[in-house]
């Protein structure tokens, strides 16, 4: 793919004993306020690096692009069919697990989490991105570890067997997701052949399939493994065990090497991966980005040194896949869907050509800012007056590279799904408008205007996600010069002619959106379906079991759909008055930043903090208005109203806010346990008008009934699917319920919303502002004066609260001393596969400085151990993590881990303890360099510098909005850090962590699944039957199964199957009968029943166990600033 960029444009580089380059050697365009240096570089392998020197950065990042997807998983023919779906994503998991010269299996995740690091990767269509993050110091060492995965990874055979459950736990997390079922319907549902039908994220039955079935034709196994040169391709096994025994083993932590790869079938699919890798990952199909402060002369060092190894294999460096998945037979449908959650949806999608080479005027950008538009006369606004719709989105899409499209989504009421022919009409009469429409100059200059302004003021992101979007970007076909600019910027048009040719597009696209050249998809559960259609047959998706149903639109419809617009509510958007003009900032040369907000005003209402801005030197700023109320959250009404309260503010200023959001100026207003919370952020020029509308409609709201009956029927709605969402979701949610003094279940909130009517809303809204107490940040491009009057403007026509700001303050419960609590409940949706452990031990109160550094260095000890151990060695499930939690109110904080997995949550609980066991002895052998290293990477994660405003303000919220003001925590607790010793770590570990502790204040959440599973035979189990089949069959191979029955613990039908062939005699029906006994007394570990455990205490009333618990005492202001000369109260 051309990049616009001319070969005179690169300088071959060849220093004394350093490898050869090519340098590009145009200045890149960047925005004004970038004071980054750029500049690329392409390695002699043909691998392209842009390497980017940030003077100021304390945090360096990589990100290492692939130009293959899972859109490229191998396939028996070209676009016939799959042969290992999901192997490009089994590639991403394994290829972590070791290199050649780092071959421990965590050895990068524990450098990394050392160094205030982390990384993470993904799988797309048609490239896998792989990113970290780490300290400065850091990044030769980190990419020394990142790059060898490219060039040497191990690929452990000892790591197979896992990599295939996680990826099979992955996609498990995922099946009741209805996101991911949509997305999978979509693909299956397209032309037949087309590689967009790939089951991409995979299984452990996708990745398997091929294997078997050559195992079950005996062409398996016929070279022995030593003699195989693809199974031998770097795959040393790692000196370092990938397994090491826990004090308490599980099955799954005490398999042996052999079992672990998979056996034949295991080796088989590895020996493809391998062969899949040699030939797909190649050197010139990489993009690399690198952030840091070293100079990018060291900076191109560093690349050239580690990446040159990569091999380029000579393929193609940016394969295309030019073919559209819709074909005539996918176009012009209506597909029905069933869902998993509650809400009623449609989705058309039309097929568009691969937008990126369209960079500079960005066609498809233009017609979407009018159909998605929510202002006055838009398709939104139609809707929404109908009471159809709950929100309209619009966009083109790049679904691979090669191909995508425009797709509309439109959430709709239950009134808008029995309308929903009416809806996809009024979409269609839109489009209709728009072809008829002659479109004045000033729409595109708008989005040219906007998009410079936002370009010319961006401000830094987190270095690994920009990282990221670079290295994503360099496969675009844009000119090198322009990698930074083009994405973000619309160009003008040039002259005459460009602007005619670019007007022929957009009339081009227009014509392409019309009926017959669409599909339809509509969303719902199956009785809202059977509603309508009650007569409607269904289908079923292969790889996540999702019903639907595909119908062709008749001939009546496509005719309504193809005349033109004839819905005179539906006009074309005037001119944007939210787009700044001023945007001047007065800058003035700093010797030192300030590094808090200064209270600068105080009454009975609020209090105000600002701070000018005197570091990023943007036209921009943020208002944070949380406003408290006792009345907010008083009972399970008033939650419940105060909740609608906010929901129906939202919804009478879409339209208003709309343009105001279009030119960078938006707003956000939520309800919280004690309130309001208020945020309003982007350029300051028109700042003032945003503020004064919102708190106009905040204060004067007039409840409309209808909209108050669609968004009571949506809460209802969030409320019930919030059940249906992910297991660790619920666990979590218990856990923060059985610790706060004051929340309501959402069981309690569902009982008193049907009741709920417009006068109850208007009279709760007058009696929640009349007692009120608000803490108010104005932190940016605005002087105290103009601070000033957005707090009058708050307070005008507003009563004060009864309490004090501290009694204002959420309070947590405390779990006595000495005590061991589990919260066990089913789970509500019957096909979650999955349970999950919340399993939390507290800390205290952080007004302890000692104990709130001490606990944060044991954390930051146990997080990453946590998911080597609990996830990769034990491969307990896909979701696992290890953090601090703080408990509402911010006063009092504990370690929390979560496990979700197919496993039974006493199971889980029970391998967390032997995690912490193990731990113990972990700390106790620390070595004080390795103490001092984890200490050091907690030092700079705490001191790292803000990198843009709003990571400078969310600092100061925190302080605010708790009531601590405690604004230079960090910089003192790293003080703190220094002092503290192995042993006062030990210490707290051994008394509020260890399970032995007797001082210890533990609590674990145990959500069950109900679903059944399939039966599987333990290992225990299966050795057992070995030694049986040794005594009464003496000549046969007993262990001889375990090359054609895949998996640490084998299905049972599998097992069973293989020794009725061998066992085929009466003797041998005899020892087969004993196989149940075998199961029972060995059973799977963490599957079966649940049982109870005897050492620790269940609670059975949620509500009796939280009246016997004590409240945190709210340490209130910990520091006193004194900013006001004279304390008015």
């Amino acid at each position: 793919m051309a990049t616009g960029t001319d070969s005179s444009d690169w300088r071959h580089v060849q220093k004394p004993g350093a490898t050869r380059y090519q340098v590009f050697t145009k200045p890149l365009v960047k925005s004004a306020q970038d004071d980054r240096d750029y500049r690329i570089i392409q390695l002699e392998n043909g691998l392209q690096a842009t390497l980017i020197h940030d003077a100021k950065a304390d945090k360096a990042a990589a990100s290492l692009d692939v130009a293959v997807g899972h859109l490229y998983d191998p396939a028996l023919l070209p676009f016939v069919q799959d042969d290992m779906p999901g192997l490009a994503h089994f590639c991403e998991h394994l290829l972590f697990m070791g290199t050649e010269q780092f071959p421990g299996e965590n050895e990068y995740s524990e450098f990394l989490a050392k160094n205030n690091g982390a990384s993470n990767a993904y799988t797309s269509t048609s490239n896998t991105n792989y990113h970290f993050n780490v300290a400065t110091s850091a990044l030769p060492g980190a990419l020394e570890r990142f790059a060898a995965f490219f060039h040497s990874p191990l690929f452990a055979p000892s790591c197979t067997s896992r990599e295939l459950n996680a990826v099979d736990s992955e996609h498990k997390k995922n099946h009741q997701a209805d996101m991911w079922r949509i997305f999978q319907l979509n693909k299956h549902l397209s032309r037949p052949g087309h590689v967009w039908s790939k089951f991409g994220s995979g299984n452990r039955e996708s990745l398997s399939k091929a294997a078997k079935d050559l195992k079950s034709k005996g062409k398996l196994g016929m070279v022995p493994p030593e003699n195989d040169p693809l199974l031998n391709i770097k795959a040393a096994p790692s000196p370092i065990p990938s397994r090491i025994s826990s004090p308490a083993p599980s099955v799954a932590s005490s398999n042996s090497e052999s079992e672990a790869d998979g056996g034949i079938v295991g080796r088989e699919i590895r020996r493809r991966l391998v062969e899949w890798w040699n030939k797909e990952y190649c050197s010139s199909r990489m993009r690399l980005c690198i952030v840091g402060n070293e100079s990018l002369d060291e900076l191109t060092e560093l690349a050239t040194k580690f990446f040159s190894p990569i091999p380029n294999r000579g393929r193609d460096a940016l394969p295309m896949i030019n073919e559209h998945p819709f074909g005539p037979d996918q176009k012009g449908t209506l597909v029905s869907v069933q869902t998993i959650m509650a809400f009623h949806a449609l989705e058309i999608s039309f097929p568009l050509e691969y937008q990126a080479p369209f960079w500079r005027h960005k066609p498809s950008n233009f017609l979407a800012h009018f159909v998605g538009h929510e202002g006055p006369g838009s398709l939104h606004s139609y809707l929404k007056n109908k009471h159809w719709v709950t929100s309209l989105s619009c966009g083109p899409q790049n679904l691979a590279r090669g191909f995508a499209m425009f797709k509309i989504t439109i959430h709709l009421t239950p009134a808008g799904f029995e309308n929903h022919r009416s809806v996809i009409l009024a979409a269609y009469k839109y489009l209709a408008l728009l072809r008829s429409t002659k479109l004045e100059n000033f729409h595109h200059e708008e989005l040219v205007h906007l998009s410079s302004t936002k370009f010319r003021f961006a401000e830094k992101s987190r270095p690994d996600d920009y990282a990221t979007w670079i290295s994503e970007h360099m496969a675009w076909p844009i000119p090198r010069d322009l990698l930074v600019a083009a994405p973000q910027l619309t160009w003008d048009w040039e002259n005459e002619a460009d602007r005619q040719n670019g007007e022929a597009k957009i009339a081009e696209y227009l014509e392409t959106l019309r009926v017959a050249e669409g599909r339809v998809v509509l969303m719902a559960k199956k009785d809202e379906h059977m509603k309508i259609n009650p007569e409607q047959t269904w289908d079923k998706e292969p790889w996540y079991g999702t019903e639907y149903s595909v119908q062709r639109f008749d001939d009546k419809f496509i005719e309504q759909a193809e005349s033109a617009n004839d819905l005179s509510d539906m006009f074309i958007p005037g001119p944007n008055e939210f787009i700044p003009t001023n945007l001047d900032v007065e800058k003035k040369e700093v010797v030192e930043p300030l590094k808090r907000p200064h209270l600068i005003r105080e009454t009975p209402l609020s209090t105000l903090w600002h701070k000018k801005d005197d570091k990023f030197w943007v036209p921009k700023s943020h208002v944070i208005i949380d406003l408290r109320s006792p009345l907010a959250n008083a009972s399970a009404r008033a939650s419940v109203l105060t909740r609608l309260y906010t929901d129906i503010v939202n919804d009478s200023l879409t339209e208003f806010s709309y343009d105001a959001d279009l030119a960078g100026l938006s707003y956000n207003l939520m309800p919280h346990s004690t309130g309001l919370f208020i945020t309003m952020n982007g350029y300051n020029d028109k700042m003032s008008v945003l503020v004064r509308h919102v708190l106009e409609k905040v204060k004067g709201l007039v409840v409309n009934p209808e909209r108050l009956s669609v968004i009571k029927d949506q809460t209802k709605r969030d409320w019930e699917n919030f059940f249906l969402g992910q297991s660790y979701s619920n666990s979590d949610y218990y856990g923060r319920y059985l610790m706060a003094q004051q929340q309501w279940t959402i069981d309690e909130k569902l009982k008193e919303l049907p009741s709920v009517t417009p006068q109850d809303i208007q009279e709760h809204m007058k009696k929640l502002l009349s007692q009120v107490n608000m803490r108010i940040l104005v932190a940016g491009n605005m002087f105290k004066d103009e601070a000033i009057k957005i707090a009058e403007m708050a307070e005008d026509g507003l009563g004060p609260s009864p309490l004090s700001p501290t009694e204002l303050n959420e309070r947590a419960l405390i779990l006595p001393q000495g005590s061991n609590f589990i919260w066990s409940a089913p789970l509500p949706n019957p096909n979650q596969a999955n349970s999950a452990l919340t399993y939390y031990t507290h800390y205290g109160s952080i007004e302890n400085q000692t104990l709130r550094v001490t606990s944060s260095v044991l954390t930051q000890i146990l997080q990453e151990p946590a998911f080597n151990v609990l996830r990769t060695r034990e491969q307990l499930g896909y979701i696992v993590s290890c953090s601090a939690w703080s408990l509402p109110g911010s006063s009092e904080k504990g370690l929390r881990i979560v496990v979700q997995s197919e496993k039974k949550p006493n199971y889980l609980e029970e391998r967390v303890e032997a995690f912490l066991e193990e731990m113990k002895g972990k700390i106790e052998e620390m070595t004080d360099e390795e103490f001092q290293v984890q200490k050091t990477g907690l030092e700079k994660k705490w001191l790292e510098a803000d990198k843009n405003l709003a990571e400078e303000v969310s600092k100061f919220v925190v302080q605010i909005n708790s009531g601590h003001w405690d604004f230079f925590r960090h910089q003192k607790d790293a003080e703190l850090l220094r002092t503290i010793t192995k042993e006062n770590v030990m210490n707290l570990f051994m008394s509020k962590v260890h399970p032995s502790s007797q001082t210890r204040s533990k609590l674990s959440v145990h959500m069950v699944s109900q679903k059944a599973q399939p039966n599987k035979l333990s290992a225990s189990a299966a050795q057992a039957f070995e030694v049986l089949v040794h005594q009464t069959h003496p000549t046969l191979d007993e262990k001889a199964w375990r090359e054609s029955v895949e998996g640490d613990t084998p299905n049972l039908v599998e097992f069973a199957q293989y020794w009725m062939k061998v066992l085929n005699t009466e003797d041998g029906k005899k020892v087969m009968m004993q196989l149940p006994g075998l199961m029972e007394k060995y059973p799977v570990d963490g599957e079966g029943e649940d049982r109870k455990r005897s050492d620790v205490v269940y609670i059975e009333d949620m509500k009796a166990f939280k009246a016997g618990l004590a409240a945190s005492v709210d340490p209130g202001p910990m520091v006193q600033w004194n900013d006001l000369p004279v304390s008015k109260f």
